[in-house]
């Protein structure tokens, strides 16, 4: 994440790694990113994952696989699955259920969780692409109770 920030990528952390930054009990072993799909931000993506040595993920081979990490490259597909040394970075340009970084940007909150200072989607715009993405972990994960949380929705 630091990589990013300093490549002043735009982005916006979403999934369960936003959702347990704001005290959502679910873990996760990756982080789902979304990135503005402007061309000067996805030039800015591409350097900082070429920084990051990010290449695609497969189960298959654990080092990844090498790709073009290029902007142009990014523009092509919605979601990219990586991995860097850190671990899985997903990338989701529209994640579901939303219209992506612009939408997702009007109600996300800021956090210095992890020593950056982060941009990260607000528990309700999760949860709406929890419940827009059908897949049945998401959809039980959409149905705990706020109350549980000791928190609001953000």
């Amino acid at each position: 994440m630091q990589v990013l920030a300093e490549h002043q990528v735009e982005d916006i952390l979403v999934g369960a790694l936003a959702a347990r930054l704001q005290a959502f009990p679910r873990l996760t072993a990756d982080a789902d990113i979304n990135p503005s799909a402007g061309s000067t931000n996805l030039m800015r993506l591409a350097a900082a994952l070429r920084e990051l040595e990010a290449r695609g993920f497969t189960h298959r081979i654990s080092q990844g696989l090498a790709f073009d990490c290029a902007g142009e490259t990014f523009a092509r597909a919605g979601i990219w699955n990586l991995v860097i040394a850190a671990g899985r970075r997903d990338l989701v340009f529209k994640p579901a259920g939303t219209f992506g970084y612009d939408d997702l940007l009007r109600s996300a909150v800021r956090s210095d969780a992890v020593g950056v200072g982060l941009i990260v989607a607000s528990l309700t715009d999760i949860i709406r692409s929890w419940v827009a993405s059908g897949r049945p972990q998401d959809r039980r994960e959409a149905d705990v109770p706020f109350e549980t949380l000791g928190r609001g929705r953000t």
